[in-house]
């Protein structure tokens, strides 16, 4: 079906004769209308329009501390900064900008009338009141440790002489360097801008106002030695690392900034975890980084990926290096040319001597080297002007950070090292508000900010769970977010006719283990015939690459089944992160169309086998519980009218990947008025391109290829050929910068489409966003659990003005909840702040795949889980090789995108990704 049908009410088109045709390569001019043209309405978020009042009263705490501040009509004054070296070339690095900045505060005080500096450590500074003049140049002197710009023929490490000289270096270690700084008027910031975004009344000044405050926060820190990672701090304290492997620590610091909110200004704290390169000699880290038993089975390959750019210090001199790379060749090969002051030539000139790096350090310098001979030595130098240094001297800085993907073994040890239980993380947080001592930095004093050290008191509402309904029209009350299938049976069980099993070398015994999966299936309602067959995996297989193993086994199975199967159960021998996976994937879903299930037969129990059930039954179109108020149906505006809900988002590469696609995936409710039921689009688009760029693509007058047609056409041929009244998206992963992008770009597109359809369908629109990378964290006052199931808040820490609530709908069983943070932007339905409140409250009881109320909305969870699994159909090379230590990000939409393969018919629809 290309379009909706007709509603009746199109005119008969007169019979005229058809226009000429166009040629292939001319785009019609359209002509134009007398009217003027339509000026496009801007969309901003909405403001609240009520509070919710359903649900038990509870007192909270939270991590936000009043803020007061005293000086409401002094003024903060902008001013650009612009650093240069004594021959005028612009500084490119970014480390040295505090330093410099630091230096004209020291020596030139008076000239500056000792006005303290809030510098953002680039190109912009802050005073409170204004600098002498509005333009003002400087130049400083900085003493700074040897850098690598020695010269060209000069010993591997910058020196020409051995020994007797180092000693000297060691009493005058510096060489100093001359730079010009001018500093410049950019902009006036009235404080009051402060106040005027508590009272909703937010402009540009009000935001650069807390900017201001934010870049105090931050300076503050810089000058305590931490490692800033945009507002959150780290401090080099052992206490604070935590080993997760691979040669990278985990470091706990702190997330501090400034906020507006409806009860004033807040500063909000929270426990904020990085990652970190081990500190330590240099050869440890790499043995850690690629799990190698000794020097001698190093890659040396990997390890100049893995070390490029950062930096180390050198023994026996303790000078800082960046590294630049490997020497060619071993250090006790690799030859340098040494001049020798103490020979002269015959023109007078120091001698120059070949020798090698190994030979230098040992008879030259008198270092001792253990191991090094047989290594690389590192490059601090540049590439045409090598410095070599070997290896064994050399150990990387504390207080670097790892920014490459994370392992699933790193990242489940992160994740469990770093969980704090609620009581200890308000005692952490209590102690970082101290230890800052905010109370000391003196621009603060001067705006007069003065910070409580209590946790602000807020009133939160515990919604009561929804009724489900499971199999045998029976009721079911969640108890604390959960529920079981002890003794139920699925509320819409399927049947599994034609299926089979297919093992790759798992180890297991596969008759007892379809023998347990049909006898729960029984207690479960489904009906589970005996598989056709089960297709082990040959031996001479099994070294194959995982492309050839999924093909050779497909080859097997169409040799000898009959048909297609309308299931297979796939037994995969790694738990995670399995290379056949992707492969596997794509074979059933784009190229057979068979539903499919993987699994690794470990701990096989019946908990196991029920939690696999629970996405057997969702894939093949059955469901496993579902809200009461489906089924009457009774939920509030949803089942008055056709309702259609989206779950948007855009997965990106990993940190460093600046060439990996990012993976859209919208997914949309089917079978109104059900609120269950789920399908899932999923496009490429430019690598780090945040908003969805396929929503709506017009390929010819009467073609569009976009996403929102396929979802549109679905909801109406599953909804008893209703087109959706109202349509309710929820968007993930979008910062607050980027809400107006959402309402006015994807927004538009979804609107577009809609007309496309049909010129007259005029569908309402709710767009909520959903974020949970925020720092708000929630205590229950006198009790040490975290915040019951289903607590709601929206006022006094919500936003003073836009239509903001937090919801932590799940248990949490460990660690501190962390509540999801919905923002409503817009909303022409006209919802109450109860009903909507409820409506994403219940959205976290549908989720097929658990038998848990889950932290955000099942079609958010979806769309993350179609992405990803879409996501491993392209094979690319592993995140942690390919990015570099401080990965570069190329323009969005630089480079030509690969497509993703479609899914085949009859699995597009299916909820292929629970």
């Amino acid at each position: 079906m290309d379009s909706f049908e007709a509603d009746g009410n199109g005119a008969a088109q007169d019979s005229l004769p058809p226009p000429p045709p166009v040629p292939p390569n001319v785009v019609p001019i359209k002509a134009e209308s007398d009217e003027p043209a339509k000026k496009k309405v801007v969309l901003l978020p909405m403001a609240r329009r009520g509070l919710g009042s359903k649900g038990q009263k509870i007192s909270i705490l939270t991590n936000h501390f009043k803020v007061n501040v005293g000086n409401v009509d002094g003024q903060f004054f902008h001013y650009s900064v612009s650093l240069f070296y004594e021959d005028g070339r612009p500084v490119e690095g970014k480390g040295v900008g505090r330093k410099v900045i630091d230096r004209v505060q020291e020596t030139y005080s008076s000239e500056l009338d000792g006005k303290q500096f809030a510098y953002d450590g680039e190109k912009s500074l802050f005073t409170v009141g204004s600098l002498p003049r509005n333009k003002l140049e400087f130049t400083v002197v900085l003493d700074e440790v040897t850098s690598n710009r020695t010269n060209g023929n000069a010993s591997p490490d910058g020196r020409d002489s051995p020994n007797e000289h180092d000693r000297k270096r060691l009493r005058r270690p510096y060489h100093s360097k001359t730079y010009r700084v001018e500093i410049s008027f950019a902009a006036k910031i009235p404080m009051q801008a402060i106040q005027s975004a508590l009272r909703g009344q937010e402009s540009e000044n009000s935001q650069e106002a807390l900017r201001v405050l934010d870049i105090i926060l931050r300076q503050h820190a810089a000058k305590q030695g931490c490692l800033l990672v945009r507002q959150s701090f780290f401090q080099n304290d052992p206490n604070n690392f935590t080993d997760i492997g691979g040669g990278v620590l985990g470091c706990r610091g702190f997330h501090s900034s400034f906020r507006g909110t409806q009860s004033g200004l807040s500063l909000n704290i929270d426990v904020s975890t990085t990652m970190i390169v081990r500190p330590g000699p240099v050869v440890d880290f790499l043995l850690q980084n690629q799990n190698a038993k000794d020097p001698d089975s190093l890659d040396w390959t990997k390890a100049k990926r893995a070390l490029k750019n950062l930096r180390i210090k050198v023994s026996p001199t303790n000078q800082e290096y960046k590294i630049t790379g490997f020497s060619d060749q071993f250090c006790e090969d690799q030859l340098f040319t040494l001049k020798q002051k103490s020979m002269k030539n015959e023109n007078g000139e120091a001698e120059a001597l070949e020798i090698t790096v190994y030979d230098y350090f040992v008879n030259h310098r008198n270092i001792q080297l253990r191991y090094s001979g047989r290594m690389p030595c590192i490059n601090v130098g540049k590439p045409k002007r090598p410095t070599y240094i070997p290896i064994e001297l050399c150990s990387l800085v504390s207080l670097q950070r790892y920014t490459k993907a994370l392992s699933t073994f790193q990242r489940a040890s992160l994740v469990e090292k770093s969980r704090q239980k609620p009581q200890e993380r308000m005692n952490v947080l209590s102690n970082a508000l101290k230890n800052s001592n905010y109370g000391a930095e003196p621009i603060l004093r001067s705006c007069g900010v003065s910070i409580s050290s209590n946790f602000t008191q807020v009133e939160g509402r515990v919604l009561p769970a929804p009724r489900l309904k499971v199999g045998n029209g029976e009721d079911f009350f969640p108890r604390n977010g959960r529920w079981n299938f002890n003794n139920k049976k699925f509320v819409e069980p399927s049947k599994i006719e034609r299926w089979a099993v297919v093992n790759f070398s798992a180890r297991c015994d596969v008759n007892s283990l379809v023998r347990d999966l049909i006898r729960c299936g029984e207690m479960k309602g489904i009906h589970i015939d005996q598989p056709f067959d089960v297709f082990q995996e040959m031996h001479q297989n099994r070294r194959a690459p995982p492309m050839v193993r999924v093909e050779k086994m497909f080859e097997e199975i169409q040799s000898r089944l009959p048909g297609a199967p309308q299931f297979l159960l796939c037994l995969l021998p790694d738990r995670k992160n399995s290379d056949l996976y992707g492969p596997w994937k794509r074979k059933n879903l784009a190229e057979f169309g068979i539903v499919n299930q993987c699994m690794a037969p470990t701990r096989v129990n019946d908990q196991y086998l029920t939690n696999l059930l629970l996405k057997i039954n969702a894939k093949l179109g059955g469901l496993n519980s579902m809200l009461s108020i489906e089924q009457t149906p009774s939920i509030p505006i949803v089942s008055k009218a056709p309702t259609m809900i989206l779950g948007m988002d855009v997965s990106h590469g990993s940190p460093g990947q600046s060439d990996v696609p990012s993976i859209a995936a919208v997914v949309s409710s089917r079978h109104w008025p059900l609120i269950s039921r789920y399908r899932a689009s999923v496009r490429t688009q430019s690598p780090k391109l945040e908003m969805i760029d396929s929503l709506f693509k017009r390929v010819s007058d009467k073609e569009d290829e976009g996403i929102l047609r396929e979802v549109l056409l679905d909801f109406y041929t599953s909804s008893g050929k209703r087109k959706p009244d109202q349509i309710i998206i929820f968007r993930d992963g979008v910062s607050e910068s980027q809400f107006n992008q959402v309402l006015n770009i994807e927004l538009d597109q979804i609107m577009e489409a809609c007309k496309f359809l049909d010129e007259a369908w005029n569908p309402k629109f709710v767009v909520i966003v959903a974020q949970k990378n925020h720092h708000t964290k929630f205590f229950q006052q006198g009790s040490p659990d975290n915040v019951p199931p289903g607590t709601v808040i929206d006022n006094k820490i919500c936003h003073p003005k836009n239509n903001d609530f937090y919801l932590c709908a799940h248990a949490g069983m460990i660690g501190t909840t962390r509540p999801t943070h919905y923002h409503v932007l817009l909303d022409q339905i006209g919802f109450s702040a109860d009903d909507l409140q409820e409506l994403v409250h219940s959205l976290s009881y549908v989720y097929q795949k658990s038998t848990t109320a889950i932290s955000v909305v099942a079609p958010i969870c979806y769309a993350h889980l179609a992405a990803s699994q879409l996501g491993t159909f392209m094979k690319f090379e592993d995140a942690s090789e390919t990015s570099s230590s401080h990965g570069g990000v190329t323009a969005p939409g630089a480079i030509p995108v690969p497509q993703l393969p479609r899914l085949k018919e009859n699995v597009c629809n299916s909820m292929f990704f629970c």
